[in-house]
């Protein structure tokens, strides 16, 4: 299928299954503590809200599935998260899936998946380098989060071990170039990269404590994935409280963006 053709197409429906051992291991791999107790204890265990990304990516797979595009010529360019309702501890989601729009940017094209469900509706945003120059709509060019975090009233630091890969890709996204050297070198990366979405789960918990919120308290996320981030780097993350509930944040390593237009919102108390 050409790229011109993608928009609106239905990806058809899942039914997801998961249960408290994926909701904890979701929450080790995006840097929860032992004596978390309410992220990794069965007994008053909440899930962090950005754990419903991993239930809708499904819907990207099926995208590249279609034959437009090949896992290693896609890069996840941005993500947004909009929380419907709290999942519980254990569930079965409905989960369905479409194409919301495919952008021509020239050089290159955005395909904007969209997975729905009672609980969450999430927009992954892929990247294809060298696909633009059809013709195609450009989209509003819209920034994806909130002002610029130049003055950030709020910053936190978090080192991601070398092993953060390895453990995020049983949360299900077994990509190589998350595991495999050669693979990751093979696709013009210097090494095995850590998830994207596993950088924005770790923002998301850590941004939590910017508007003292409960990291389950998230209702909505939104970032742009600016930079690759290498299993052992130390994140640098930078935010602005806002309005009741919403933090503005970004991550760098070593000064180099690695999310960029970031958006937390959190319920309001």
């Amino acid at each position: 299928m050409e790229l011109a053709e993608l928009s609106g197409t239905h990806l058809g429906r899942r039914t997801v299954e998961y249960g408290e051992r994926d909701v904890i291991l979701y929450a080790l791999a995006v840097g929860a503590k032992a004596d978390e107790l309410g992220l990794v204890f069965e007994r008053g265990l909440r899930v962090l809200p950005a754990f419903a990304l991993t239930l809708g990516l499904w819907t990207a797979d099926a995208v590249g599935a279609l034959g437009a595009f090949t896992p290693d010529a896609a890069l996840h360019g941005a993500q947004s998260l909009e929380v419907l309702r709290e999942l519980p501890p254990t569930g079965i989601v409905d989960i369905g899936g479409r194409v919301a729009a495919v952008w021509d940017k020239g050089r290159s094209a955005v395909v904007d998946v969209v997975a729905e469900s009672a609980y969450f509706t999430a927009t992954y945003s892929i990247f294809l380098p060298g696909r633009g120059g059809w013709g195609g709509s450009r989209g509003d060019g819209a920034r994806n989060g909130a002002p610029a975090t130049d003055r950030p009233s709020w910053s936190a630091r978090f080192a991601t071990s070398p092993q953060q890969a390895a453990l995020y890709r049983l949360t299900g996204d077994r990509h190589l170039i998350h595991i495999d050297p050669e693979a990751a070198r093979a696709a013009g990366l210097p090494g095995v990269i850590l998830h994207g979405l596993c950088t924005l789960g770790i923002a998301a918990r850590q941004s939590a404590a910017a508007s003292g919120a409960h990291p389950a308290e998230l209702r909505g996320l939104r970032a742009r994935f600016a930079a690759p981030v290498i299993p052992g780097d130390v994140l640098d993350l930078h935010g602005v409280p806002g309005p009741p509930g919403t933090v503005a944040f970004t991550a760098q390593v070593g000064g180099t963006a690695v999310l960029t237009d970031g958006l937390a919102v959190y319920a309001e108390r």
